[in-house]
């Protein structure tokens, strides 16, 4: 029997799980997933929890739950992957052999790649929104909060979603005017990029939305560090924004037994043919969603979209190179990719069912 290991059971791991379980013969094929936990969360809640409209439990359910029958689910920390012996190492010493892996393990935020940021006032004064933890603390902190100035702050990009910090900024806006408070909040929106938004036209055309809420924009920024002590963001060009309340988006990044496997770039994304999801330099591994480096948002439409191109093109990999080589196309060539099923203009939009 053939076996197709897929790690994470986020949305694009359980995706993938799901329409190769119904396109692969269960007598030729096991299908296993691999995660730390049978805990799925529905990450696009996480921006309402702050605001009262979800609450925690309201965004967790089983991984179990979501998988299709004949899909076998393992639950355990990745420790590594050994591409040259076809294995997956767990942290428990457990061995999960694969004849062909797909990386879907995503990115997550990482408040420890920003100096300061995890000191003495993180889940005080300063709170993500990217976690059920940090979502569940900032709802607790706004409802004590009684004004001052209240920043939304971006490390780097590329991160989940986009154009959920903005989002976040018009509904504090629109949570302290509710609550009859708004004049006594100052709002700043601080990003890297030249704009708000993530494409110029779109920073041109609605930069009146901040403007209308009475959001100030600090474009350009960033971060080098964050001063505890004064409560200050400090810019490499020595900007500094000082805040009351802060809520930020740290540095996101891949997984680490990526880097550990020597599958990722700098920030443990798995470098793959962005038509194909074939990791670069192997004839056996893909990524898919979050985990992978295609140029596009890294968002839940993303990873719907890409498993329609992937299973075909998986399919006809599989197909290819289970033919004979063919003498007169000339010598085998090490990796070569079936013909891809290319889709142009997929994964742009930041649907964020993840």
């Amino acid at each position: 029997m053939r076996r197709l290991l897929v790690l994470g059971g986020g949305t694009a791991g359980t995706m993938v799980a799901n329409k190769l379980r119904l396109r692969l013969g269960r007598r030729q094929w096991q299908i296993t997933v691999v995660d730390q936990d049978d805990v799925h969360v529905y990450q696009p809640g996480f921006l309402f929890i702050p605001f009262g409209t979800y609450r925690p439990d309201e965004v967790v359910k089983p991984r179990r739950r979501f998988l299709r029958r004949g899909v076998d689910l393992v639950l355990g920390e990745i420790d590594r992957v050994e591409p040259a012996d076809n294995a997956v190492l767990l942290g428990d010493g457990r061995r999960l052999a694969y004849d062909y892996l797909v990386i879907a393990t995503g990115t997550t935020p990482r408040p420890d790649q920003t100096p300061g940021m995890l000191g003495p006032q993180w889940r005080r004064s300063i709170f993500d929104f990217y976690t059920l933890e940090g979502a569940t603390a900032l709802a607790e902190a706004l409802r004590r909060f009684d004004g001052g100035r209240f920043v939304v702050h971006i490390v780097d990009t590329p991160i989940k979603c986009p154009v959920a910090p903005l989002e976040l900024a018009f509904l504090a806006e629109a949570y302290f005017r509710g609550r009859g408070m708004r004049d006594r909040v100052e709002l700043v929106y601080t990003t890297p990029l030249p704009g708000a938004f993530t494409k110029p036209i779109c920073s041109a055309e609605l930069g009146w939305m901040l403007d209308q809420r009475k959001i100030a924009l600090e474009a350009d920024f960033m971060v080098e560090r964050i001063d505890d002590e004064s409560k200050t963001l400090v810019s490499y060009d020595e900007r500094e924004i000082p805040f009351d309340l802060l809520v930020t988006v740290p540095l996101n990044m891949g997984a680490d037994f990526v880097a550990r496997s020597g599958l990722g770039d700098e920030l443990n994304y798995v470098p793959v043919d962005k038509h194909t999801f074939l990791a670069k330099g192997h004839d056996n591994i893909f990524a898919i969603g979050d985990a992978s480096n295609i140029p596009t948002s890294k968002a839940g439409s993303v990873a719907h979209f890409s498993v329609e191109v992937f299973a075909d093109n998986l399919l006809e990999h599989i197909a290819a190179a289970a033919r004979p080589p063919d003498p007169a196309a000339g010598p085998h060539v090490h990796g070569r990719q079936a013909p891809a099923r290319r889709r142009e203009g997929v994964g742009h939009a930041c649907h964020r069912h993840r």
